[in-house]
């Protein structure tokens, strides 16, 4: 092992010894960016002063100076401020270096406004050059862990860990498009090397992050009907994936301790640990502050201008959302939805912080050696498929950026104490089309409203402005006070009195096959009230969507209602829901007949498999019925279940959510996402199904780690 070491480092010394003009070219460039960031600022006259050119060049060139002294030791020591400030420290550190700069140097004055917005200006000046002349960002990095191996602070280790890094929400032909036309060029050369293979892998039901990464890092997504669900057995509680009260509760339903990152892992920027100790923004842990904090976040620190790039890239990104809604607005590309003014910040987010910080923490776990196994989360091409269409410029344009990060990986490989083996996969995908709302005027809401008796009070979730990652940034506080109240003591005594009286018939009623059909396509849709809407707390009925997927529970009962107690209540309902244009099926529970896949001309009795008229699953995949049979049994199935219609030829399904681009059930490519996996492992040949399933295939490919 000692003689493995020592020539180890003495090919780090090669490159270092080969890379010396290069670290002079290096510095000139920041040097060069640091001028013209100060020239830009100077210009702008907000606060920075300069008696001329030459001034702010040896200013530039003293700034790195100062960096190059106590950068290092100021980070080492206030890492734990510029992490819970989320990086504003970094950025008052660079301010104080500056100034301190000023006051060495004559003719140079900064304050105000521009002790913040002249490191940003430098640092976005100096990426534009390094990505010009191809200069590495990451030469830092490398160039400090060659320090630590040589003076034996890093050990090697021969075990190959893994890296997973999943790119939320990219469709396996998707994928295939982004590699063909050239914007993967990274996964490529994997591909083209034989170093990599990629397949796909089908979802379960849920096509969406928190049933597939419960899965995939658990080995358990049981009773995750979608990505909001109502418990009746807890006072009509609604539950939310992403609630920062209510993902620590699920994760502790699903965890056995030993999921995909329980032998020395790392979770980095996913809803669930996986049971990893080592966490850096994970939902499930976010309440918890002391896990947020780890030696891991000196990697985004390490170096005075990473931070502010960071900025400076999420500025950029802000202005390309806003380019990207004028374009859209100027060709009036459709589908399109309204994204406001808060989305732009809410995208960059996603799309660049997270992106840049994740990254770079990453490269800092494969350089100490230290994590067995990691699972990354790349969150921007969700986030922008979702709001500009999945084959939009701007979705691919988020993967060409991603691909970037997995280039760095690569790179970052070379420099790492032990060999690592890079996994990308995806969770799920995303269809493309216009919403319900867009195509006929009204919710899934309105139309459950109208198929209700007049003085039904109904309380819905539709608004994507809380799924996804914007939850994070717009509305934490309420994310932990997600709960519906008591059964309201003031429900209509009319209400009542009609369930009583109808429940009481039910069971002289049974269901006969051959009548239900008859009975769907037969029946009056009686005539349609406006109603007022009330708050959660008043709510006989609760509408929920995750994508194209509607639960409807109805939430003045403890039990899960049938098929024949619902007919009996409310008998307009579920013929009105079928008959609709825009439903493709409904699921509900018969106590005689079981769970039934209902469509306007047909029904699928999934217990039996017997079909009744035209198949209403046909265009949605042979393994439609064996979804929806599990997902019949979990503990918090909706009372009805509504799946949009899919269109096979135009590729399109209808969401319940304002998104261009959607997921959460059946229909299209969210069901299909892909793993691409290092050529030596064996992934059977069996086509993998459900999140579970994978999780198995992974986790035996992480047995040379225990």
């Amino acid at each position: 092992m000692e003689d493995k070491e020592k020539q180890s480092i003495d090919w780090y010394d090669q490159i270092q010894g080969h890379s010396r003009f290069y670290w002079l070219g290096r510095t000139l460039v920041m040097w060069l960016g640091g001028f013209l960031g100060f020239m830009f600022i100077d210009y702008l006259s907000i606060g920075l002063y300069f008696d001329d050119w030459v001034t702010a060049f040896i200013a530039a060139g003293v700034v790195g100076i100062l960096n190059a002294l106590f950068w290092p030791l100021l980070a080492r020591i206030l890492l734990p401020f510029m992490v819970f400030t989320v990086g504003i420290g970094a950025l008052l550190l660079n301010a104080f270096l500056i100034w301190l700069a000023s006051e060495l140097i004559t003719g140079f004055t900064i304050q105000g406004p521009a002790l913040i917005l002249a490191p940003i200006a430098m640092a976005a000046v100096t990426a534009v050059l390094s990505a010009i002349l191809t200069i590495d960002d990451d030469a830092t990095y490398y160039r400090n862990v060659i320090r630590k191996i040589k003076k034996g602070k890093i050990k090697f280790n021969e075990k190959p860990g893994v890296i997973f890094l999943e790119i939320d929400g990219l469709a396996f032909p998707i994928l295939k498009e982004a590699i063909k036309n050239g914007t993967m060029p990274t996964l490529k050369k994997w591909l083209e090397d034989d170093s990599h293979e990629v397949i796909p892998w089908e979802t379960d039901l849920s096509s969406q992050t928190g049933a597939s990464q419960a899965g995939i890092l658990h080995g358990n997504n049981q009773d995750i009907p979608a990505f909001r669900w109502v418990e009746k057995d807890k006072n009509n509680k609604i539950m939310v994936s992403t609630g920062l009260s209510d993902a620590p509760v699920i994760e502790k339903r699903i965890s056995d301790g030993n999921g995909l990152l329980a032998c020395h892992g790392a979770s980095r920027t996913n809803l669930f640990s996986g049971d990893a100790v080592d966490v850096i923004f994970t939902y499930s842990q976010l309440k918890n502050l002391g896990r947020f904090y780890t030696r891991a976040w000196y990697y985004v620190y390490s170096y005075p201008s990473n931070f502010a790039r960071i900025v400076a890239l999420f500025l950029w990104d802000v202005i390309l959302d806003f380019a990207s809604q004028l374009v859209h607005w100027i060709k009036n590309i459709q589908p399109r939805i309204k994204r406001g003014l808060i989305y732009p910040f809410v995208r960059a987010g996603a799309n660049v912080f997270l992106r840049e910080v994740t990254t770079a923490v990453v490269i800092g776990d494969m350089l100490e050696g230290k994590v067995d196994v990691a699972y990354v989360t790349y969150l921007g091409y969700d986030e922008i498929a979702h709001h500009s269409g999945t084959r939009d410029w701007d979705a691919f344009y988020a993967l060409k950026k991603l691909d970037m990060q997995f280039h760095r990986l690569d790179n970052a490989r070379k420099y790492a104490p032990r060999p690592y083996h890079l996994v990308v996969q995806s969770d799920h995908g995303q269809t493309n089309g216009a919403t319900f709302l867009q195509r006929y005027g009204q919710s899934l809401e309105d139309l459950v409203r109208d198929l209700m008796p007049p003085e039904t009070l109904i309380y819905s979730e539709l608004s994507s402005n809380e799924d996804h990652f914007g939850q994070a940034f717009q509305s934490p506080i309420e994310d932990s006070k997600r709960y519906i109240m008591d059964r309201s003591d003031h429900v209509v005594d009319e209400s009542r009195y009609l369930f009583d009286t109808a429940v009481k018939k039910v069971d002289e009623a049974p269901v006969i096959k051959g009548k239900v059909l008859d009975y769907l396509q037969r029946h009056d849709i009686g005539e349609i009230h406006p109603k007022k809407k009330i708050s959660s707390e008043n709510a006989q009925v609760i509408v929920l969507a995750s994508g194209n997927l509607g639960l409807i529970y109805l939430t003045e009962h403890l039990e899960r209602l049938t098929f024949e107690q619902i007919k009996a209540t409310y008998p307009d309902l579920i013929p009105g829901l079928v008959q609709h244009q825009g439903v493709g099926f409904v699921m509900v529970n018969s106590k005689e007949q079981g769970p039934m896949a209902v469509g306007k001309d047909g029904i699928h009795y999934l217990k039996d498999g017997t079909i009744e008229g035209e198949d209403p699953l046909t265009p949605f995949g042979p393994r439609a019925f064996k979804h929806l049979l599990r997902t019949d049994g979990f503990r918090y199935a909706p009372d009805i279940l509504v799946n949009s219609f899919y269109d096979p030829e135009s590729n399109e399904v209808a969401a319940f959510e304002e998104l261009v681009g959607s997921h959460g059930g059946l229909g299209g490519e969210q069901t299909q996402p892909f793993i691409l996996y290092p050529s030596q492992w064996d992934m059977g040949s069996e086509e993998i199904v459900g999140a579970e399933n994978l999780h198995k295939v992974l986790k035996k490919h992480l047995k040379h780690l225990q």
